[in-house]
């Protein structure tokens, strides 16, 4: 891993640091960054693209096409919480 020592600027009445054009198309980081903060370090990471959420529906339709297996829910029944 190399190091690279970055010099705190003012911007504003905020500080910042500017990250060398290298890293940012290394990393593929283009206008946000998240920044993690730990008990003993700062971790600044790209923001991963989110994938879209599935429909109710979708979601059906995908459990219904993985084919899985089902048959040891069945035995759930008899558990006795329906009398509950």
């Amino acid at each position: 891993m190399k190091t690279a020592v970055l010099k705190v600027c003012r911007i504003g009445n905020s500080r910042g640091i500017r990250l060398p054009a290298a890293l940012l198309r290394k990393y593929h980081i283009t206008d946000t960054i998240v920044a993690e903060e730990k008990p003993d370090e700062i971790v600044l990471r790209r923001r991963r693209a989110s994938r879209p959420k599935l429909s109710w529906e979708e979601t059906a339709k995908a459990m219904a096409a993985a084919k899985e297996d089902w048959s040891e829910w069945d035995s759930t029944s008899a558990d006795g919480l329906d009398d509950a």
